[in-house]
Formats: C-alpha cells, sequence, structure tokens
C-alpha cells in the first residue's frame, strides 16, 4: 500500500511540473489593450481569455513547439508557432480584418445602388418611385450629381462628356443599343425596365480597368440571382398595358415581362407640341433564365424591342414641315456564368449579341441602318488572403455597321464599318488594413479597324479618416473609337481613338440614414474628331486633333432621419467644361453644358392614407447656344431650366395599387436651345426656331396588380 501511494505522488508531482505557463499581453496594431481575446494553443482545450487590460495567463500540459492561436471579432486570426517552455509576458498585435462592415471602401466616381453595394446612394426602390422618372433608369439616374438634364435627348450626359461617352453593362457584358430609337429633338428613354434588376453601379469616371471603350463613365446593371417567390403582375396604364410572371424552382427560375405602349389614345385627350401622323408605338419584352450549380450561376437575358413613329416637324430652313417616319427593331441575348474552380479562383464568363435595325424615311429619302454587335469576355479572380486580390481578363468586341442612303432620285450610296477589338486587362485590390486600400490596373485595347493599340493605367486609393469618413482619389487612362457618325466613313478617312484622363478626389460621410459625398474632378480630353464643314459628310476633312477639358464639383446629401416616413436626397453639380472638336472655330463650352444643376427628390409614406407622395424638382441654369447673327462663337444663353414633378402610389388593397404621375407641374415653359436658319434672309439675318418639349406636360396613371402567394408583397417597387 505504502509503494502504490508513493508511486501516485510521484506522477502527480511528474504532472505538476511539466506544466508550463503561457503569459502576455493582446493589443491592436496601434498598442491599445483588446479586451475579450480568445488566446489557446491548437488542438487542446488550454486557454484563456484577456482581460481590459488585454493580458492572459494560463497552463498548459503540452510541450515542446506547439500552435498558439488568438482570435477576436473585428481582427485576423493570429497564429504562430511558440516554445511552450518560454513563452511569457509575449505582446501580440491583432491586425483588424479588413472585411468587416465599416472597412474603408474606393467610391472615387462610383455610385451604387442595390442590396449588396457596401455603400448605396440610391435604394433598387428609388429607380421606379422617384417623380418624373416614369420607371426609367436613365431619369432616375439624372437626378444624381455629375448629370446634365438634357431633354431633348434623354440619354446620360456625364460631367461634360456627350452621351455615346457612357457605355451600358448587363451582368459585365456591354449593351451595344441601350436607348431606344428616335428622331431629331425627340427624347429617347433607356430600353431597360427596372423590373429584372436587383443593383445599379453608375461610374462618373475613374472606373474599373475591366471595362473600356468609354470616356466618361459606365453604367452596370445586375440581374436578380434568385426571385422571391412565383408571382404574376399585370399593369394597366394611360400609355399601355404589360404582363409579366416569374416561376421559381428548386435550383432553377424564370422570369418574362412584356408591354405594349401605344400613345394614340393619350394624345387624342393630351394635346402635343408635335404633330404626328402615327404616335409612339412598340412592343417590348425581357426575360431571365437561372439555374444555379453547386459552384456557380448560369443566366441567359434576353430582350427585344419593336417601335414605330411617324411625324411631321418644323424645320427652320425649309418652307413645309419635314416628315419623319421611323421603324426599329432590337434584339439583345446575354449569357453569363459566375463561379468557382479550383483552389479559390473565381470564373466570370459571358457572351452577348445585339442587333439593331433602323428604317427611316425623310421626306422622299430613305436611310437604312443595320447594327451587329458582340462581345466575349472571360474574367479570373483570386483571393489570396483578407489583403489580396488578383484579378485578370480578356474581352472581345465585334461591330459590324452598314448605312444605306437613297433620296430615290440621284444619289444612292452605302457606308458603314467592320470592328474588333481585343483588351486585355489586370486589376490588383490590396488592402493594407481597415483604414487603406489601393486598387491598381492596367488595360490594353488594339483595334483592328483603327490600327492601334491602347495601354490605359487606372488606379484608385482610399483611406478612412474615421468611423463615419473616408476620402477617395482615383486616376485613369481611357480611350473610345469615334461614333458611327464619323467612322462609316473609314473607307474614306483614318480615324483614332478618342482619349480622356481622369482625376478625381472624394470624401464620404455615412452613418445609418444619412449620406453625404463631395467629388472634385478634373478630365483632360485629347484626340476629339474635327471635321471642316457644315455637317458631318463623306468628303469632309476628318482629323484627331481636337482636345478640351471639364472640371467641376458634385455634392450629395441623402437623409431619411429627418422625420418619419420621410426620405429625400439632394444633388448639386458645378461644371466647367470646354472643347474644341467637331467644327467648332475655336475653345468653347458645348451646348449640352449648364453650369450648375440642382436636383431634390423627397418621397414621404402616408400611413393612414395609404399612399406614398413624392415631388422631384430639377433646376439648371442657362445652356450656351451658337447665335451667327454674333461675332462671338457660343454667345447665346437659354433661359434657366426648372421641372417640378409629382408622383402619388394609393394601395388599393395591399397588393392593388393605383398610381398618378404628373411631370412639370408648375408648366415652366422650359427652352433647350435654338435652331438657325443656314443662310442668312432679306436683311442679312440668320431667323431661329426654338427647341422646346414634346409637351409642358406628361400625366400618367396606372392600375398595377400583384398575383402571388405572399399577400404582402406588391408592385411599388416596379413604379
Amino acid at each position: 500500500m505504502k509503494t502504490i501511494f508513493l508511486t501516485a505522488s510521484f506522477l502527480f508531482s511528474i504532472a505538476v511540473f511539466s506544466q508550463n505557463t503561457i503569459s502576455g499581453k493582446v493589443t491592436n496594431e496601434k498598442g491599445k489593450p483588446v479586451a475579450g481575446a480568445n488566446i489557446y494553443i491548437d488542438g487542446t482545450y488550454d486557454g484563456a481569455t484577456s482581460t481590459e487590460t488585454g493580458e492572459f495567463s494560463f497552463e498548459t500540459t503540452a510541450a515542446g513547439n506547439q500552435f498558439l492561436i488568438v482570435s477576436f471579432l473585428i481582427y485576423d486570426n493570429y497564429k504562430q508557432e511558440i516554445d511552450v517552455t518560454n513563452f511569457k509576458n509575449q505582446t501580440i498585435k491583432l491586425r483588424e480584418n479588413v472585411n468587416a462592415l465599416d472597412a474603408v471602401v474606393i467610391t472615387a466616381g462610383s455610385l451604387e445602388a442595390g442590396s449588396k453595394a457596401r455603400v448605396s446612394v440610391l435604394k433598387p426602390l428609388d429607380i421606379v418611385t422617384t417623380a418624373g422618372s416614369a420607371g426609367n433608369i436613365v431619369a432616375a439616374l439624372q437626378t444624381l450629381p455629375g448629370t446634365q438634364t438634357v431633354g431633348e435627348d434623354g440619354r446620360l450626359f456625364v460631367r461634360g462628356g456627350e452621351a455615346s461617352e457612357t457605355q451600358t453593362f448587363v451582368d459585365g457584358i456591354r449593351v451595344a443599343q441601350p436607348y431606344g430609337a428616335t428622331t431629331n429633338n425627340v427624347p429617347t428613354r433607356g430600353r431597360f425596365s427596372p423590373f429584372l434588376f436587383s443593383g445599379i453601379a453608375f461610374s462618373t469616371g475613374g472606373y474599373s480597368a475591366e471595362y473600356g471603350e468609354a470616356l466618361s463613365s459606365v453604367l452596370l446593371l445586375n440581374t436578380q440571382d434568385e426571385p422571391d417567390q412565383n408571382k404574376t403582375e399585370i399593369a394597366l396604364m394611360t400609355v399601355g398595358l404589360g404582363v409579366g410572371n416569374t416561376q421559381k424552382w428548386k435550383k432553377s427560375s424564370f422570369s418574362v415581362n412584356t408591354y405594349y405602349m401605344n400613345l394614340a389614345p393619350y394624345q387624342a385627350v393630351i394635346p402635343q407640341n408635335v404633330d404626328w401622323n402615327n404616335p409612339y408605338q412598340s412592343l417590348s419584352g425581357e426575360t431571365v433564365y437561372r439555374y444555379h450549380f453547386n459552384s456557380g450561376i448560369f443566366k441567359l437575358y434576353a430582350a427585344f424591342d419593336s417601335s414605330k413613329f411617324d411625324l411631321n416637324q418644323e424645320n427652320i430652313n425649309f418652307d413645309h414641315k419635314i416628315r419623319t417616319d421611323l421603324n426599329n427593331n432590337n434584339f439583345y441575348l446575354n449569357s453569363s456564368y459566375t463561379g468557382t474552380i479550383g483552389t479559390g479562383w473565381n470564373l466570370t464568363s459571358g457572351i452577348s449579341y445585339g442587333y439593331n435595325s433602323n428604317k427611316v424615311k425623310y421626306d422622299n429619302s430613305d436611310v437604312d441602318s443595320d447594327e451587329n454587335a458582340a462581345q466575349l469576355k472571360l474574367k479570373l479572380r483570386k483571393h489570396f488572403s483578407n489583403y489580396f486580390n488578383l484579378s485578370f481578363g480578356a474581352d472581345y468586341f465585334i461591330t459590324k455597321f452598314n448605312e444605306d442612303f437613297d433620296n430615290n432620285a440621284t444619289i444612292k450610296v452605302s457606308n458603314g464599318y467592320d470592328s474588333n477589338i481585343a483588351a486585355f486587362y489586370t486589376e490588383g485590390d490590396v488592402l493594407f488594413s481597415k483604414s487603406l486600400a489601393l486598387k491598381v490596373g492596367l488595360r490594353l485595347s488594339n483595334n483592328s479597324l483603327l490600327n492601334e493599340t491602347n495601354l490605359a493605367p487606372r488606379a484608385s486609393v482610399a483611406y478612412k479618416v474615421s468611423k463615419t469618413s473616408q476620402f477617395s482619389f482615383a486616376y485613369g487612362d481611357f480611350s473610345q473609337t469615334p461614333v458611327a457618325d464619323y467612322i462609316k466613313y473609314s473607307k474614306y478617312h483614318q480615324f483614332e481613338s478618342e482619349k480622356a484622363r481622369h482625376y478625381i478626389l472624394n470624401y464620404q460621410f455615412t452613418k445609418p440614414g444619412q449620406t453625404f459625398r463631395a467629388e472634385a474632378y478634373y478630365k483632360d480630353y485629347s484626340n476629339l474628331v474635327q471635321y471642316d464643314t457644315r455637317d458631318i459628310q463623306y468628303n469632309s476633312f476628318f482629323s484627331n486633333n481636337g482636345s478640351g477639358y471639364a472640371k467641376g464639383l458634385d455634392l450629395f446629401w441623402r437623409d431619411s432621419n429627418l422625420y418619419k416616413n420621410l426620405e429625400y436626397w439632394i444633388s448639386y453639380s458645378y461644371i466647367d467644361s470646354e472643347r474644341d472638336y467637331k467644327n467648332f472655330p475655336t475653345m468653347a463650352t458645348p451646348n449640352f453644358i449648364a453650369d450648375h444643376s440642382l436636383s431634390v427628390v423627397t418621397k414621404y409614406f402616408i400611413t393612414d392614407w395609404k399612399s406614398q407622395i413624392g415631388f422631384t424638382n430639377s433646376f439648371s441654369t442657362a445652356r450656351p447656344y451658337n447665335n451667327p447673327n454674333e461675332t462671338k462663337f457660343m454667345n447665346g444663353k437659354t433661359k434657366s431650366y426648372n421641372s417640378l414633378s409629382f408622383n402619388w402610389a394609393y394601395l388599393l388593397t395591399t397588393q392593388k395599387i393605383l398610381y398618378f404621375s404628373v411631370s412639370n407641374v408648375l408648366g415652366a415653359k422650359n427652352i433647350y436651345g435654338y435652331d438657325y436658319a443656314r443662310v442668312p434672309d432679306a436683311n442679312g439675318v440668320y431667323n431661329r426656331q426654338a427647341v422646346t418639349p414634346t409637351a409642358d406636360r406628361f400625366f400618367f396613371v396606372g392600375f398595377f396588380w400583384t398575383i402571388s402567394q405572399n399577400k404582402n408583397d406588391n408592385q411599388l417597387k416596379n413604379l
């Protein structure tokens, strides 16, 4: 018995004396103590929690070299191999997790909307519930800073750039013809309904090396990954009708919507400033099919649009009105796959095809054009660590354009071009800490039509100065093939890419319910196309000697904390821009630019009335125009532009909504500019006519009905 007792005592003594004490202190990178961190030996239950002063101490029976693990919520896990015998009174510094929700985000030149956006200036609902937008994505974006209201055109004009300088992408793949067909001084709309899109990123400059062929900005539209439920949606409107349906299965889903528009009944009731022979009519539709694989998602998106109208337009150069009869057919197909391959690689691939056909009759002359455009895309992205991501990829663009002109008398001519652009890019994201991030990219492109190669470096950096504030800076070189109006004459002339260089400084403040942005920018244009005739024609002398600049300040404030159920945002833009391009005799401000622009958007939900009401007021100062009766070029100024719009959505039941809106409530007599006669009259005076809206006001009434199992779902988000 005595022997057994002595043996047990001996073994206990060995166990006690073989324990080692691990001790130290846990701090952050600035040396401040971290309380509540978990410290333990990997593979054992031996560990402790740091105190308020960051200190810890525990004993372990582990021997030799072991891995010490330290973890805490907002910091990266710390793992170090230690000698347990000698690890005492050591200081462990934890590095902040750069993926934390309050980590820095590069925001220079970028405005985002959607559930996946880290910082949203708009919500998905805003695209369709903003008064005056009438469900038009482009119209809603025109309430953001950096855009110009060009009412006679309707497309996106960004920071001194023409509408052709903004490219549109669906699921990362370019849309060659994003706008509906139109004619002189009749505004167009974007082709896409917001019904199928879950997120929007609108870049006013300095965008990623992944995107090219855009001098000013890119608009990224992302289709929904997963619909919420099976449902049918019906719309009865004063301008037409629409129906949509979504079906959802275990791994796949299918959504479709179609619209028929006919303005004839509306215009029979509401007088227009247009002499219509046949008002605008269109049949359009969109569909998305989605299939979820174990490691990715496949999407097939298709859209079509067939439209026509026939009108008579006054022209200062003719005694009679010019008849314009237009028929347009458009089709767009986009397929994409995003998923993971190998060990941590993310693959994005896709292909798109766009077809656009215009048949236009101007009095006795016929102008028919066809465009076929395709893109192939491949992108790989690797997440090497929380601090470094690398992406690289390639694009191939194919465009074939042909235009036939026949005056049905003496002239019959065809012009067009075939263009192939191959592009390669790489981009790295470096996150030094939660407060400092860097993005560096390079894009290389070769244009077979222009016989040139361009190399475009791009970089952006962001630094977070507090939990709510940060600064960002972006720089980039950008190039773009001249528009079809020029390069359709490529068989007569050699063109070069037009170029721009962006510098952007951004400050952003965000906290729940509030966002403030201030952004200063400078754009330097070079290689802009010039020609020496009044109009663009085959025998014009073309050159790429044009230049220009744009500089300005954009401000944005959004708030939902001021008053319950009220949301509003205010956008202000100042721009100073001049160009020496086209047939300009000297450097001057183009006629689509207003020095100051201001938009105020409000939305208020009245619970007792079961209604949401909204107001949008858009204001811009005078735009320049050239008066040939004066010696100075572009010396004229229009009056200021102002338009107040109103909308009201009333819930008859949860799933039935009555909607009313009116644009330009106050009936402001806005003038966009003036068209002047080509030759003076007998007194040597060039006569003119004002360019005005097609109607002083636009009224809209619609009934929207959602049919689904979830009786709380409705079409408020689609108005």
